[in-house]
């Protein structure tokens, strides 16, 4: 069976007035497409489009919680590899602490995760 080459290398200009543009922007946003030049040739082509309502809550709290996460990550990092004699003194009398410390944040990501999941879904 030959392979059907599927490279995107032909161009349609289009112009638009600028009411236009904000009618398609405000689909756009409707959709679940991740960029407007799919949604666009979806459109021309007259492909279905999956929309969808977005919660404009849950959006802001998961760009927090995605924050949150990486931060976590970076402290858990900073905490595993930090070598100065003080924090190995610190860690050798608080170790179940900073044990309990990593099983939080690890239960953290998880959540997070598990959300991030269900969002994009």
């Amino acid at each position: 069976m030959e392979k059907v080459k599927n490279n995107k290398d032909k161009w349609l200009h289009l112009r638009l007035s600028e009411y236009e543009e904000g009618q398609l922007k405000k689909s756009f946003a409707k959709s679940t497409c991740r960029k407007l030049s799919d949604y666009a040739r979806k459109v021309l082509l007259g492909k279905p489009i999956i929309s969808t309502y977005r919660n404009r809550s849950l959006d802001d709290f998961m760009a927090e919680a995605t924050y949150l996460r990486m931060e976590l990550k970076a402290i858990g990092n900073n905490f595993n590899q930090d070598s100065s004699e003080e924090v190995k003194r610190w860690a050798a009398i608080y170790e179940q602490g900073s044990f309990e410390l990593l099983k939080r944040i690890e239960i953290i990501e998880k959540h997070i995760s598990k959300l991030a999941d269900q969002w994009l879904q």
